[in-house]
């Protein structure tokens, strides 16, 4: 991978990697975390690896070691953890998961991540959450991965059949939701977003979680 890189993005690379050693020391070997790294730059960038695939590729290392060393009890889990999962990470998951954020008032930890994900955020999407004073302009579509499901306690699916393996002791649910992919104006995107909306407070208080606005 780094041979690839030019010089300054290969040292922020190696800088990366060291501080990933550094938090999982005692859970990960550098090799393991070396593979999560290079597999992760595979599934978000392919063979065409540009500037910044690789920082999002170690952002999205980081949260797949975190979820694997929580299911395997490496680490505790501090808070409740709730995965969306609809088809390209561009849409209702990356909606669902910063309101579950922004109404559980950062109680509940949330992921998010998509059967066949896309290259970008839909812009719409971002522009209406935008209007709740939620920025996704650092969001970015993930791949769906084992141990993210493997963390999480609860699981929302939207749309993408049946692309999430079920593993026991975890809750499950389906949410029949448009996708802004398909809407044809902003009022529709928003009207997709309060129709999530409601949804996820209604989830917030099935789990007994707070509810924050």
């Amino acid at each position: 991978m780094t041979e690839m890189l030019d010089p300054v993005t290969r040292r922020h690379v190696e800088r990366l990697t060291e501080g990933l050693v550094d938090e999982f020391s005692g859970s990960f070997s550098r090799e393991t975390i070396n593979r999560y790294i290079s597999g992760s730059v595979d599934l978000l960038g392919g063979s065409n690896v540009t500037d910044f695939v690789p920082v999002l590729s170690f952002r999205f290392a980081r949260e797949r070691l975190r979820a694997l060393a929580q299911a395997e009890g490496a680490i505790a889990k501090e808070q409740l953890e709730v995965l969306f999962v609809c088809v390209q990470n561009a849409g209702r998951s990356q909606m669902a998961a910063a309101l579950v954020t922004l109404r559980s008032g950062g109680a509940v930890h949330v992921r998010s991540a998509g059967s066949d994900p896309a290259d970008v955020v839909n812009p719409d999407v971002t522009t209406v959450m935008g209007e709740l004073g939620i920025d996704l302009s650092e969001a970015f579509p993930k791949p769906l991965t084992d141990e993210v499901v493997r963390a999480a306690d609860v699981v929302i699916t939207m749309g993408c059949g049946d692309a999430c393996p079920i593993y026991p002791g975890k809750r499950y649910e389906d949410w029949v939701v448009a996708d802004p992919a398909e809407a044809g104006s902003l009022d529709e995107v928003r009207a997709i977003r309060e129709d999530i909306d409601q949804r996820v407070q209604t989830l917030l208080d099935a789990l007994g979680a707070p509810v924050v606005g």
